[in-house]
């Protein structure tokens, strides 16, 4: 039986699951046997929920699964394009922490919770303010000019950084020396209510990483506390393939990127190159066949 992928999905900020095309989905859990034959070919996956009006075929190394016009057309109708300037909704800004001086400022809908920091393997991260799309806007571009901080970071950066963080305090008193600096600028927008140092407190999945973690809503040390496979050296996918499996125990799941033991290597699986392929059970490799490339990583838990 063949599924249509469309992707990962951090849609309930607490357990990753792989999305089918027909809304069906496949929770990640730790441990499992994750498998894998890629169909056909890629196809794009259409933009703003209709699908592409001549099924146009997508490149395998692409992490954007729409064709040129469809993605002309999605990009019209994001939040990141600023066409919705009556958009009712409240937005939050926030400060994304993924590494020793790398930190990002960004906007997400409130009702969406601490999901879009999850999408991007958001180690650490805190809340600035909340209110309008429009005002939430100039507020990050504020904080982009007096922090001296992108609103974006590739993954490829975030990859190489992960082996080493440092500890739970080092990156919470990063965050909090920023929140406060970035709460003293003049010039944020009146229609913004600002997010005091300890209404939330600097919120981090890295203690997803040991044990068991009681958040009242699931066990994250079942789902994601797994030991760190130390000397395991990284092999990250760079594309599919027809024919080509994909092959391993789950090992983390980190923003986009799902981490398989691949009997004795470490595959790292960027799963937005999934969207668009139609899969079936693995039937016949023994191991991962897909094109990988070595990368300095060495990935344990859910960060």
């Amino acid at each position: 039986m063949e599924w249509r992928s469309a992707g990962l999905s951090w849609a309930d900020s607490e357990r990753p699951v792989l999305v089918w095309e027909r809304g069906d989905v496949s929770p990640l859990v730790v441990g499992r046997r994750v498998g894998f034959r890629a169909v056909g070919r890629r196809e794009c996956v259409g933009a703003r929920g209709n699908p592409c009006p001549v099924g146009a075929a997508v490149p395998g190394r692409a992490t954007q699964a729409r064709c040129a016009e469809c993605a002309r057309l999605d990009r019209a109708h994001s939040v990141a394009a600023d066409t919705i300037a009556d958009d009712p909704r409240t937005y939050r800004v926030y400060l994304a922490w993924f590494g020793i001086g790398m930190v990002k400022v960004g906007i997400t809908r409130e009702e969406r919770g601490p999901a879009r920091l999850l999408e991007q393997g958001a180690v650490a991260f805190v809340w600035l303010g909340r209110g309008p799309l429009m005002a939430a806007r100039r507020a990050e571009e504020l904080l982009r000019v007096a922090l001296g901080v992108p609103d974006r970071i590739s993954y490829a950066r975030k990859r190489a950084v992960r082996a080493a963080l440092p500890g739970a305090d080092e990156r919470r008193h990063e965050l909090e020396r920023m929140h406060g600096f970035a709460l003293a600028l003049e010039g944020w927008p009146e229609s913004l209510e600002r997010v005091a140092p300890g209404e939330h407190g600097v919120g981090d999945h890295g203690a997803l990483d040991h044990g068991a973690v009681d958040h009242g809503v699931v066990d994250h040390g079942e789902v994601f506390g797994v030991e760190r496979l130390a000397g395991v050296g990284g092999f990250a996918v760079t594309e599919l393939v027809e024919g080509g499996e994909v092959l391993g125990d789950l090992v983390a799941v980190a923003g986009p990127d799902v981490c398989l033991d691949d009997g004795g290597r470490l595959i790292v699986l960027d799963s937005r190159l999934l969207r668009g392929w139609r899969l079936e059970g693995a039937r016949e490799a023994a191991r991962t066949t897909v094109p990988v490339r070595e990368v300095p990583v060495v990935q344990g838990g859910l960060f």
